[in-house]
């Protein structure tokens, strides 16, 4: 899980979303964890890595980032449903 860059979407228990773009998916799961980021993620308690896709390249990533911010909330869950399936 190293290399590349990441596109992940982290929850809370009732099912806040947060997705974001990191180099670091590892780093950033802890920093979620223990509220080391100030802002919508730790004011939610967004500390559950509910799904995450892995690119060569940041502007792959970032393309995809875009796209999933871009769904609507009904979509996002659809797409993580399936991809516990």
């Amino acid at each position: 899980m190293n290399k590349g860059s990441f596109v992940y979407i982290m929850a809370n228990i009732r099912e806040t979303l947060y997705t974001g773009a990191i180099n670091s998916l590892i780093r950033r799961v802890f920093e979620h964890k223990n509220n080391l980021i100030k802002g919508f993620a730790q004011k939610y308690n967004l500390h559950l890595l509910v799904y995450y896709e892995v690119f060569e390249t940041i502007e792959q990533t970032i393309i995809r980032e875009k796209q999933i911010k871009g769904m609507n909330r009904v979509d996002k869950l659809k797409m993580l449903r399936k991809s516990d399936a």
